[in-house]
């Protein structure tokens, strides 16, 4: 335990501006999010402020790659928006709507290759919710904005996990 303590503190030494850099991209892209969406999105703003931890904190993870954050996000985008637009009438559809658009959002992203996991919060936060002009422009400028600042700035950004 004290040797895993002892690493992580010297990596912390050696990598520092890493890490605070890193966490301020973060912080920049959700504030982007937050800037659009009012508390009542909490799960697309929690599925975005995941994929900044992704981009950030790992960024040489396939997940982490533009290609998989955009394509995501508009997959979790186009399924949930199809299932807000079905109108239910009890608990139960409610339920087994959200949780297709979750489900169908996974095999879409598995069978197109643009896996990203925080994408499938997308899907039941814009199913939940309904799809909104604000929805769509935070969620967009956010992955795009995202996937902009890792491909820039890829060669400064370090593996922290």
């Amino acid at each position: 335990m004290r040797r895993s303590v002892l690493k992580m503190i010297e990596e912390f030494r050696l990598y520092w501006k890493h890490y605070v850099l890193q966490s301020l991209f973060a912080t920049v892209a959700v504030f982007v999010v937050l800037y659009f969406l009012s508390l009542q999105n909490a799960v697309i703003i929690a599925s975005i402020g995941a994929t900044a931890f992704i981009v950030f904190a790992m960024p040489d993870y396939v997940t982490a790659q533009p290609r998989n954050v955009i394509g995501g996000h508009l997959v979790g985008l186009f399924w949930g928006f199809v299932f807000s637009l079905i109108p239910h009438a009890a608990t139960i559809e409610d339920l087994v709507c959200y949780s297709l658009a979750v489900g169908l959002s996974i095999f879409t992203m598995v069978v197109t290759d643009t896996e990203h996991p925080p994408a499938a919060g997308t899907a039941l936060g814009v199913a939940i919710t309904g799809m909104s002009p604000n929805v769509l422009v935070a969620v967009i400028l956010s992955i795009v904005l995202l996937s902009l600042m890792h491909r820039f700035f890829k060669p400064y950004l370090r593996d922290l996990t």
